[in-house]
């Protein structure tokens, strides 16, 4: 057998190892590091229990074991096994388990000391998933305080050496050369205007016509790799097409990966970028796109992104094509364009939802998560919205110390969200169901990806396969877990709506409301809003209870939920409805609505008119109507109105005071009515009045007088809001015998005069009464004496006495006198 690059270094690794506790080693893919480290340390004198290795994929983990445990010539969980959620083979004999990060996260928390634990081995430390980084701060941790004599080791193919050595308190840097085998990159572009999918369908036929051996072809998804494999149904003979993801049966996975007589295409998620060697392989082609979680903290919610790959993780890619001989790599893109890609994946901690993490530190004892070692610390912002929402949970209390709720849900693997409702679905009966709807929601495609996850756990009951049979086992681990912990189980409660209540219990923020007739609109309690297919059954129901969605926050779509009904919620957060009164001004009508809302969030279970609105706030909405909508809202009358300009005229600013004393001189006047038109026009005077106060209503008579008396005897009110200045209305006969112009006021301000027929049309308008009696009062006078003769119209009026009798009646009066 050729000898593995990595055994090249291996003295040297096993020689720092001897020295220190920790090291750091960088090997190219395809060195051997992932399965002959593990092996070569068995031999150590410090090495006298169990070796971990750490692996990011089931997937990897299990190929990991299998591996090493066929070089070994024995069959797997004997000196080599492996343990992942889904699966596990070991036993007594296993010196070297492979598990995932998860598996060894949850194992540190429940033995800190890692009891007969030699060595634990973090291999693609450089893909800076959550769960490694935090593994690695823990068993860190635990080396300072509790076990010194432990190994721990970090490698990876494209890892940055210095920074993970300073982090592990200088530990010695070895590097693998690597076996080299040539590789050609074509850099193919790809027209925007195309589908990815038809760009990779015809990128593999060309590599199948120009190219030897396997084709390898990276896309971003699942539904992605299908479409693909709908374009390729009629390979050449010889050809097996062979899909790669994790949510694929593990015995189609192994199909995918092992030897084979016939030629392979392999279409891939980026689960096959490390750790993994596909036999046959020679050619990759790179979409150039990658799919990964992307935490909302503004939705609270974690919705999956299509984006452009790193750079590393290209590198990675094109580096499968030559992991057993010279390779091509075929690239959906122009050359120019790597330049402009992403250095690095950002590592998860930066971005992701910290709840899990902050809640796993408080029971490991620190508090605040940042006072652990890391290669990127948690961002503070995330670590206070982690809180929040564990707080929501009633996992920690107001001090951030985990409750026993909290405690509770913590040794469950499994994110908060899910164990809350487990641990809370139990309690209801549910217990049974929960687990079943918590591992739907762990292992995307189980069941299928169908949106209705009522529709998911019919299907995956009755469905064959290993992966299924697994993820039925888990479930009922999970349910008799938790049983086992809140004294009994209940019944399954296979009723209808049971899967929608969990999710409720699960996400009580993301209880979503159909807004419109096509079912296409979701409003959620949370205030987000959902877009679900129109297409999908579930669009006929009034209610959802949504588990996952991808896509904006603002309209992110809905990928799974159940049908619920306002019963359902009602009985499951009855403590956190609230009936909210309330009263509005309708400025269409000057009166004000009242309505009684019950309410659960930002969602409007049930409305109707309120009978019984508080007399109070039906004053204060029509306070703030006058306000919100001025003070000509109110009735005024022509008297209040005349007293308004008046002060106005002045200079008596009366509108402002009206509304800065609003509240003192309104609400009496609004007593036991629901209109502003409703108040009495002499209370509303009288009202103002007593706002203007005794020294500025005589102040405003001396300056704005309500009346001008004519010659004639006759009062008249004056206009201070006319155009042109304080205008009067009245016939000229009032004005007769008058010599001089009248004025207003102390300023002695002209009169506009608006002078009138005897019919009240107006005929001229003057500010200089003796000049209109010496000028145009001629022919005024000549044309009124025609419409109006029995009314005087004299030559010399400012000579004549003033009157408004006809002729005929200022005889007889003349005469009786």
């Amino acid at each position: 057998m050729t000898a593995l690059p990595i055994e090249a270094v291996l003295p040297d690794l096993l020689q720092a190892l001897r020295d220190c506790p920790n090291a750091v080693l960088v090997a190219p893919p395809g060195a051997g590091k992932t399965t002959a480290v593990a092996p070569a340390l068995l031999a150590e004198p410090w090495c006298t229990g169990e070796i971990l290795l750490l692996s990011p994929r089931r997937l990897a983990a299990r190929a990991a074991a299998e591996r090493m445990a066929d070089l070994a010539g024995e069959p797997v969980g004997q000196r080599f096994g492996y343990a992942t959620r889904m699966d596990s083979r070991r036993s007594a004999a296993t010196r070297v388990t492979v598990v995932t990060e998860g598996i060894f996260v949850a194992r540190i928390q429940a033995d800190p000391e890692l009891a007969g634990v030699s060595a634990v081995l973090f291999d693609e430390v450089h893909e800076r998933n959550l769960d490694g980084d935090f593994g690695l701060a823990l068993a860190l941790d635990a080396q300072a305080g509790l076990r010194p004599d432990l190994r721990i080791v970090a490698m990876s193919a494209t890892l940055d050496g210095a920074r993970f050595a300073t982090l592990l308190a200088g530990a010695p840097v070895i590097e693998s050369e690597g076996r080299s085998y040539p590789l050609t990159l074509r850099h193919l572009g790809r027209d925007a205007t195309r589908r990815v999918e038809d760009a990779v369908a015809g990128a593999i036929r060309q590599a199948l016509r120009d190219e030897e051996g396997g084709v390898l072809a990276f896309l971003p998804g699942v539904a992605e790799i299908e479409r693909v494999a709908e374009r390729l149904d009629s390979l050449p003979e010889g050809v097996m097409l062979h899909r790669l993801h994790g949510s694929l049966d593990p015995a189609e996975q192994r199909a995918a990966i092992r030897p084979s007589p016939d030629r392979k295409v392999v279409l891939a998620t980026g689960i096959a970028e490390t750790s993994l060697t596909l036999d046959g392989i020679r050619v990759v082609v790179d979409s150039g796109l990658a799919r990964r979680p992307r935490y909302d903290r503004a939705a609270g919610m974690t919705r999956l992104v299509t984006e452009r790959a790193s750079q590393a993780a290209v590198t990675q890619r094109a580096g499968r094509a030559a992991r057993q001989g010279p390779g091509v790599a075929y690239r959906l893109w122009e050359e120019a364009a790597t330049a402009g890609l992403p250095r690095f994946d950002p590592p998860e901690i930066v971005e992701a939802d910290l709840s899990g993490l902050v809640l796993a530190c408080g029971i490991w004892g620190v508090r605040d998560p940042r006072d652990l070692l890391w290669l990127d610390p948690p961002p503070a912002a995330a670590v206070d919205e982690a809180r929040g929402r564990l707080r929501a949970l009633d996992a920690i209390d107001g001090d951030g110390r985990p409750t026993a709720h909290g405690r509770r849900i913590a040794a469950m693997p499994m994110p908060p969200r899910l164990a809350h409702m487990l641990a809370v679905a139990a309690g209801h009966g549910l217990g049974p169901v929960a687990a079943e709807v918590a591992v739907l929601l762990s292992e995307r495609g189980t069941g299928g990806l169908d949106a209705d996850l009522e529709v998911r756990r019919r299907r995956w009951r009755s469905e064959r396969g290993s992966k299924a049979e697994a993820a039925r086992k888990l479930a009922q681990r999970w349910a008799k877990m938790v049983a086992d912990r809140q004294g009994g189980a209940g019944p399954a409660a296979d009723t209808p709506g049971a899967e929608a209540a969990c999710i409720a219990l699960a996400f009580p923020d993301r209880v979503a409301r159909r807004r419109d007739t096509s079912g296409e609109s979701w409003a959620s309690v949370g205030g987000r809003g959902f877009r679900l297919d129109p297409a999908s059954p579930l669009a006929r129901a009034e209610w959802l209870a949504v588990a996952e969605t991808q896509g904006a926050a603002s309209g992110a779509r809905i990928l799974a939920a159940a049908a619920t009904d306002l019963l359902t919620i009602e009985t499951l957060f009855a403590d956190k409805i609230e009936t909210v009164r309330t009263v509005r001004f309708d400025p269409d009508t000057g009166g004000v609505q009242t309505l009684r809302e019950r309410r659960l969030g930002a969602l409007r279970l049930q409305s109707g008119p309120d009978s019984g609105a508080d007399p109070q706030a039906i004053v204060a909405a029509l306070v703030e109507g006058v306000r919100a909508h001025g003070l000509d809202r109110l009735t005024w009358s022509e008297g209040a109105r005349q007293l308004r300009d008046r002060a106005a005229y002045a200079g008596l600013d009366v509108s402002t005071g009206l509304v800065e004393r609003l509240d003192t001189w309104l609400p009496p006047l609004l007593a036991g009515r629901r209109r502003l038109d409703q108040i009495p026009s002499g209370e509303l005077t009288e009202a103002i009045r007593g706002v203007i106060g005794w020294d500025a209503l005589r102040r405003i008579d001396r300056l704005a007088p309500p009346h001008f008396t004519s010659p004639a005897g006759s009062t008249h009110a004056i206009d201070y809001a006319a155009e042109g200045g304080p205008r009067v209305e009245l016939r000229p006969q009032a004005l007769f015998g008058l010599a001089v112009h009248p004025t207003v006021g102390e300023a002695r301000v002209p009169l506009v005069l608006s002078l009138t027929s005897p019919a009240g049309r107006p005929i001229q308008t003057t500010r200089d009464l003796p000049g209109f009696w010496a000028g145009s009062w001629a022919d005024v006078a000549r044309e009124m004496r025609g419409r109006y003769p029995r009314h005087p119209w004299p030559d010399d009026p400012a000579a004549a006495p003033a009157t408004l009798r006809t002729k005929k009646a200022d005889a007889r009066a003349a005469g009786s006198r």
